[in-house]
């Protein structure tokens, strides 16, 4: 009699396990290793963006703000990491890796860029712009994405422009309100054959000097003056050697942030797309944070005295140049009537 009622409660427990697994009861879990309908969590997609200028510089607080918005906007697929302060390279050699791809976005400057975009080379002409309306009417249209767009060639791609200012005249002589004010200073340049025929043309003397020298040239009357824009003017301490500065925006050559092609191909249609509306919203934290600079130098600079002429007509200035045009202008002809075209 105990073995009949030992064999029955041991068949009575195996149907219980066999029923219990055949349900699919309230405590399994909702979805097993293997199920169709499971989603597995990728791990994002990690690019970098290389920067020279330092952390809280414009243009990198520019790339902070695009690297946050590529992360909004993809859902945090695609994670941008900034690395400033020259981290992976000086401009030439990030330009280089960005070609190869082994570096995925670089904020550079446009006048580096025009040795691999020759086309890129039209906006270091001088007085190209009549004001700052006018260069980002023109950058933030037609003719603006055709030069991001044609960086394709060099294996690179625009993805949109930022602020660097303009670059202005100073020295420690006299105001200088026309170019004829400008005739006998020895003007500090940079070594570009294009800036030294540029001052060459408006009557003073290109002195081509390394940038650490300029100070002590100032100070002690080798040079009579430079060109900047206002936040290096007034961080290099030179407006305390070079009273007289004049707004005459000679220069407006934009920063790019641009995209290596081989990750941009890499990109589905919707993450490209992301990607470019974030760099065009970037830009404006980006010049709003270039404004705040300019702001912050401009008040330093009139309160130690300074004399800041503003040109508010560049149209006898740019008349005074053209032999700079007639001489370099050449390439860039079709880019340059309709730049100027622009309203």
């Amino acid at each position: 009699m105990k073995k009949k009622w030992l064999a029955a409660l041991s068949i009575s427990f195996l149907m219980i396990g066999i029923l219990a697994a055949c349900s699919g009861g309230e405590n399994e879990p909702a979805s097993s290793p293997g199920d169709s309908g499971e989603k597995e969590a990728k791990d994002p997609i990690v690019l970098r963006l290389a920067d020279n200028q330092p952390d809280n510089y414009p243009t990198v607080v520019g790339d902070k703000e695009f690297a946050k918005l590529v992360e909004e906007k993809t859902d945090g697929r695609i994670k941008v990491e900034v690395y400033a302060g020259g981290q992976l390279g000086d401009e030439k050699s990030v330009i280089e890796q960005v070609q190869l791809g082994s570096i995925d976005f670089a904020r550079v400057s446009a006048s580096p860029l025009a040795e691999f975009s020759k086309d890129l080379g039209v906006l270091s002409m001088p007085y190209l712009f009549r004001d700052a309306d006018h260069m980002w009417n023109v950058l933030n249209g037609e003719i603006g994405e055709e030069l991001l767009a044609g960086m394709e060639e060099a294996n690179m791609r625009g993805l949109t422009f930022y602020d660097s200012g303009s670059r202005n005249f100073y020295n420690s002589k006299h105001p200088v309100e026309k170019p004829e004010d400008l005739k006998g200073l020895k003007i500090r340049v940079q070594q570009s054959a294009l800036v030294v025929d540029m001052v060459e043309a408006l009557g003073a003397s290109a002195t081509p000097m390394a940038y650490d020298e300029v100070y002590s040239a100032l100070q002690t009357g080798v040079i009579d003056g430079a060109e900047n824009n206002y936040p290096s003017y007034y961080s290099v301490n030179h407006y305390e050697v070079a009273k007289y500065f004049t707004l005459d925006g000679h220069s407006r050559v934009p920063e790019i942030l641009m995209i290596s092609k081989k990750v941009w191909d890499d990109l589905s249609a919707d993450d490209q797309k992301a990607v470019k509306e974030a760099a065009m919203e970037s830009q404006k934290v980006q010049i709003e944070s270039w404004a705040a600079l300019v702001e912050e130098a401009k008040e330093k600079v009139e309160a130690a005295g300074n004399e800041v002429v503003e040109i508010t007509d560049t149209a006898p200035w740019r008349e005074a140049v053209q032999p700079v045009y007639d001489k370099h202008g050449g390439a860039y002809k079709e880019w340059i009537d309709r730049i100027e075209a622009v309203k």
